[in-house]
């Protein structure tokens, strides 16, 4: 949506004033109540330590909704959700304000710590609930009366996609939030049972330059039976766009995956999530990547400084190796590692390397069996083309050798590529594409369990092997 922004601000603004309305009242309440009772009446008067308060913990608030992702998909919103997340935001956030600005108080009991808190914690509960279900309720009523709605392209052709297609735009003052802009066909017929209501766009294989050319936010997939061989690669078309994905409930069994159901005018629909983490996990996971690199560079420039010139005057050649490797939505970035081969290693075109392979230099082996040669990429985790934990990057040469053998390796590509991955600790290196779509399971497995806690669980791994020199 093109208002999306100012809806987020709608929701940041009233945030903000729902802060400031309950520290406000937490600080009326114990200057008028607690203070008053231990010390007597004296004349209220708001401290600097308000002020400060005023500043410090609206912005807390919106860290948390920020790093919880609160703001994603700001239209298309559960009221009821909305109010279990607010409750359990406020509960968490206020027991962390009360311990961290509170507890120094004069009390003349423990009874008042507890009165603060559900003072402090029912007045940001109710203020920031009811500012939001005003806005979303307001949302929700411009949503069914068609002042908001969304590009949406109809996937599929003939009697399900046109059965779907007649009952979402059946006449109606409920409208579903759908601006239909056409249809993409998964056969190539001649003529559409749907092309009577949208315009034919193209077929599945283009669906990255529909959802482009048309800006589309929604597609809804609604094949015939016939057709479900297709879905793998329909999916697989969409993997690089950011659209909201649904389905007819009768493919559900057929893709495997995150999925909610959702319901339209009493239509059951599958959405497909393309959130593989939390988005505070995201967060975490980058900030994580940042201060590690930070530190590696730090602790080990003695180590790297002696690398670089070994690798220098071993044979006088380059310290680095820069190639082009493909990223998170195929993006192409230059990685950056020590070099270990002889200089024009590939002047023959691109090559796996193999254990024996005579291209390695004496001292280029070294550094493989210990993965030093690797240490470099921690420039690439700073600058964000890749991260810590993620799987290896290919070049776009072997990237579609693999696709052949293996399509889903285009669900590589949804997160960032990594130093080391689930595939590495399992698998290692390759030398042939046969290996690569094999070490590929290992790195699907991993996105499909994408946490914080697994990365964790690879990086001792990776430790392990590196500390027993098992790397080749």
């Amino acid at each position: 949506m093109k208002n999306a922004r100012l809806q987020v601000f709608k929701y940041q603004f009233w945030d903000v004033i729902a802060a400031i309305l309950s520290y406000t009242t937490l600080f009326v309440f114990r200057k008028l109540v607690v203070e008053s009772e231990i010390f007597g009446l004296t004349d209220f008067e708001f401290t600097p330590n308000y002020y400060i308060g005023l500043v410090a913990i609206p912005f807390f608030w919106l860290m948390v909704y920020i790093i919880t992702d609160f703001y994603r998909d700001i239209y298309r919103r559960s009221r009821l959700k909305d109010l279990f997340y607010t409750f359990n935001t406020s509960f968490l956030g206020s027991i962390f304000i009360f311990f961290a600005l509170i507890l120094d108080d004069s009390v003349s009991n423990y009874t008042d710590y507890y009165r603060g808190f559900l003072v402090y914690f029912g007045a940001h509960f109710f203020i920031t609930a009811l500012f939001r279900s005003l806005i979303s309720t307001r949302t929700a009523y411009r949503t069914r009366s068609g002042k908001i709605a969304f590009n949406t392209l109809m996937i599929g052709s003939n009697a399900k996609a046109a059965d779907l297609y007649a009952r979402l735009e059946s006449s109606s003052n409920r409208k579903t939030g759908h601006n239909f802009v056409g249809f993409a066909s998964v056969d190539n017929n001649i003529r559409f049972l749907l092309e009577k209501n949208l315009e034919h766009l193209g077929n599945h294989l283009e669906l990255p330059q529909i959802i482009a050319n048309f800006e589309v936010e929604e597609v809804i997939i609604a094949i015939e039976s016939s057709e479900h061989h297709r879905l793998e690669e329909i999916v697989n078309n969409l993997e690089d766009t950011s659209v909201k994905i649904k389905m007819i409930p009768d493919t559900y069994d057929i893709i495997s995956g995150k999925v909610r159901m959702e319901s339209m005018r009493s239509i059951p629909l599958v959405e497909i999530n393309h959130q593989l983490m939390p988005g505070w996990q995201m967060v975490l996971k980058r900030l994580f990547d940042i201060f590690a690199s930070i530190l590696v560079f730090i602790i080990l420039s003695p180590l790297l400084i002696t690398v670089m010139l070994i690798t220098k005057f071993s044979d006088m050649g380059p310290v680095f190796f820069v190639q082009n490797r493909v990223g998170i939505h195929g993006k192409q970035f230059k990685m950056f590692k020590f070099r270990s081969m002889i200089v024009n290693a590939e002047e023959n075109g691109p090559q796996l390397s193999s254990e024996n392979d005579d291209r390695i230099t004496p001292w280029g082996r070294i550094m493989r069996k210990y993965r030093l040669d690797e240490l470099p990429q921690f420039f690439n985790v700073l600058k964000g083309d890749m991260s810590i934990v993620g799987p290896r990057p290919e070049r776009k040469f072997y990237m579609e050798m693999i696709s052949k053998y293996a399509p889903h390796y285009r669900h590589l590509q949804k997160v960032k590529p990594g130093i080391t991955s689930w595939g590495m600790v399992k698998f290692g290196y390759a030398e042939n594409v046969e290996e690569m779509v094999e070490r590929l399971k290992f790195d699907v497995i991993y996105i499909e369990n994408m946490s914080l806690l697994n990365d964790i669980k690879i990086l001792i791994y990776t430790v392990i092997i590196v500390l027993q020199g098992r790397g080749k």
